[in-house]
């Protein structure tokens, strides 16, 4: 049996890079159950793409083509081998390519283009109007869903944010420089909140919550709460 609908049909969650905006966007999702939309898995996506076809990052027209041409969509499911979702770009599942260390070091610098984001904007509105929705990202609360229900700036410090991306990077096996992490997450805030289109800030209606020192549980939990409008 489904459970009763909450007093906020949409939530934006948004953040800076490490806060736990994905994991715990997906607990909200599952305690609700709602759709969730990793946006930052868009932008991914057609990084990855333009990488892996060799189109130049710093070609904001072809960027732009190649997310039109791409059709890059978000799935609530996919085979059982541990991913969240499932992340589609032009025909092509490309959930754990997203996550690649080349990915990673490129994603800011296509995200900053005033055009792709526009665009991408759109692509996600779409996805968003199905409804019963969490939308992760960070610029939800302000430029993709400015009307949502209920919204969410998550945030940490820097310190437990690189030490929970050295953890994910970890445990998939991969070597670990965690001062590095600290260095290449900090600069990642600077660009994601200086760039001229879409900067990452709370909208001026958004809760911050902190969860440096709370468990992902704790955090779900609170806005759940919020979300049923049990709290303040």
């Amino acid at each position: 049996m489904g459970r009763t609908m909450p007093v906020a049909a949409t939530i934006a969650i948004d953040g800076p890079a490490g806060a736990g905006k994905t994991v715990v966007g997906q607990g909200v999702a599952r305690a609700l159950e709602y759709l969730f939309l990793d946006t930052g898995a868009m932008y991914r996506a057609l990084t990855y793409l333009a990488l892996s076809r060799g189109v130049a990052l710093d070609d904001e027209a072809a960027l732009v083509a190649l997310a039109r041409q791409a059709s890059i969509d978000v799935l609530p499911d996919g085979p059982a081998d541990g991913r969240p979702y499932t992340v589609m770009a032009a025909g092509e599942d490309v959930t754990w390519q997203i996550r690649s260390p080349a990915v990673n070091d490129s994603v800011s610098i296509v995200s900053a283009w005033p055009a792709v984001r526009r665009e991408m904007v759109r692509a996600q509105a779409r996805l968003a109007s199905r409804g019963r929705c969490v939308l992760a990202g960070r610029d939800i609360g302000t430029v993709v869903l400015p009307n949502a229900d209920l919204k969410i700036f998550l945030v940490a410090s820097l310190e437990e944010r690189a030490r929970r991306r050295a953890h994910e990077l970890a445990a998939r096996g991969e070597v670990v420089d965690e001062s590095a992490l600290r260095a290449a997450i900090a600069a990642r805030d600077a660009l994601d909140s200086g760039r001229a289109a879409s900067p990452l800030k709370p909208a001026a209606d958004a809760h911050l919550l902190d969860s440096t020192c709370k468990t992902v549980e704790e955090v779900v939990a609170a806005i759940v709460a919020l979300a049923d409008g049990r709290a303040g």
